[in-house]
């Protein structure tokens, strides 16, 4: 859609850089067209743990409320309920946030000094009551083998399609210790449309909350919109900036989407190709940081994490800038495996059979086409299929499993490292491909991804 088109159907919402915002639509969410659902109140909600400086000692958690000044609170994990007794207390500022869902004072902390490979328990405070208390175990400090989910595309009617698939992959792997998502975690695009991250958050639930979230930026978290002089623009939409935390440790302009983080012999390496494939400086500005991070690197394995595919899979896409700054860096420095989103199709492709492996995934209701060109040189390709990847990683092995949202195997296969410190890729299992199922494609796309949504009337049975 156009913006000139969605101006036609949306609001301005007072206070904001000319930012155009609508009621939530009913095609997109689980909330009726003019209903509200996700004001911020006086509890806290949106409870989500993010990486910090070291998983080993320290812990990042982001939340939601009404009011200005709020409170986290820890303690170790204990078989009682007297967590309070021992618990310690940080006092924290909430950053103002105005939205279509009205103001909310969103928060990020960090609990430090934590001992490692250590259960903790912790609560955040709303005005005059407490979250739940919450769980998580710290990594260890040395190298130890470990499972971890990745997602890709979310997107679109979340609380009626992408919540079923985290909780199928929480009950497939309950052992996971990360979770990671690759961008366009909603469909924003020229509003802040805050129904869409309540209903993200709706979807990853408590896990979310007891297990680390990694994640990227896509190009449906920036929102586009309009300067006084009417001159369209691109800014990363506010819920992301003021809850999800940033390391940190990325480049000067990119610090609240690039960052890397290392969890017990893994170093991940989050990137934004969204700001890449728009404007070559900042492809090159990563790539610089990517060097000195791929340069001193300590860890066993690599894992790099963002947006658009190096080698797209669907129907008229291609990045070529992201291959021109970043392939020969992956290349160079063994990146072990990629992984990425933005085609709403699987994907899986080693270019000739060497260097990282690079996969393309989809985790909700938002459905392309796979290209001729993919579907020739790809080792695996799939349409019209919900998604969630499995990595279980050892010391040698790094063993991949992508599982469909009713717990069926799709595709299957391992790195085993050889001791020239090159990776010997094994085939486990490959799935019949999947075809689109839709009757009719409109504009190269199986589903738009509003086609099913929980707010509208089930269609009559003829």
């Amino acid at each position: 859609m156009s913006l000139k088109a969605y101006k036609q159907m949306c609001r301005p919402v007072v206070g904001l850089l000319l930012v155009l915002s609508c009621v939530a639509s009913a095609s997109n969410t689980s909330v009726p067209e003019g209903k509200s659902r996700y004001q911020a109140t006086s509890f806290a909600d949106r409870i989500v743990l993010l990486p910090a400086t070291d998983a080993a000692s320290s812990q990042a958690v982001g939340w939601r409320s009404s009011i200005a000044q709020s409170q986290l609170q820890w303690a170790k994990a204990i078989d009682g309920p007297a967590l309070e007794l021992d618990a310690k207390t940080l006092d924290v500022k909430g950053t103002l946030v105005q939205t279509d869902n009205g103001p909310a004072y969103f928060y990020k902390a960090s609990m430090a000094g934590l001992q490692s490979d250590t259960l903790y328990a912790y609560r955040v405070k709303g005005e005059g009551n407490w979250s739940e208390w919450l769980q998580f175990r710290t990594a260890k400090t040395e190298f130890e083998p470990f499972s971890l989910l990745y997602f890709g595309d979310a997107q679109n009617n979340l609380k009626a399609h992408f919540s079923r698939l985290v909780r199928s992959a929480q009950q497939q792997v309950p052992q996971a210790k990360l979770m990671l998502h690759a961008g366009d975690l909603v469909n924003s695009r020229y509003g802040i449309l805050d129904h869409e991250w309540g209903e993200w958050f709706d979807a990853i639930g408590w896990v979310g909350a007891m297990t680390p979230q990694l994640i990227a930026a896509g190009n449906h978290e920036y929102l586009k919109s309009e300067n006084a002089k009417g001159e369209e623009r691109r800014e990363l939409a506010a819920q992301f900036t003021a809850q999800f935390q940033s390391l940190n440790n990325g480049p000067t302009s990119l610090q609240d989407t690039v960052f890397y983080h290392d969890y017990q012999g893994v170093r991940f390496i989050v990137l934004n190709s969204t700001a890449a494939v728009e404007d070559e400086n900042l492809a090159k500005v990563q790539a610089d940081w990517l060097k000195q991070v791929l340069s001193n690197n300590p860890n066993r394995w690599t894992i790099a994490i963002y947006h658009h595919p190096m080698f797209s899979v669907s129907l008229g896409r291609d990045n070529p800038r992201l291959r021109q700054y970043w392939q020969l860096l992956f290349d160079q420095y063994k990146v072990d495996l990629v992984l990425q989103g933005h085609d709403h199709v699987y994907g899986r492709y080693q270019p000739e059979g060497k260097g990282p492996v690079y996969m393309v995934s989809v985790a909700g209701p938002k459905m392309y086409l796979v290209s001729k060109q993919a579907r020739a040189k790809m080792a695996q390709v799939g349409e019209d299929t919900q998604l969630f990847q499995q990595l279980d990683i050892s010391e040698n092995q790094l063993k991949v499993k992508a599982i469909t949202v009713t717990g069926r195997l799709y595709d299957s296969f391992t790195l085993k490292r050889q001791s020239d410190g090159s990776n010997l890729l094994q085939q486990q299992f490959k799935a019949k491909i999947a075809h689109c199922s839709a009757k009719t494609i409109n504009d190269n796309k199986c589903w738009q991804g509003t086609e099913f949504s929980a707010a509208q009337s089930a269609p009559e049975k003829k």
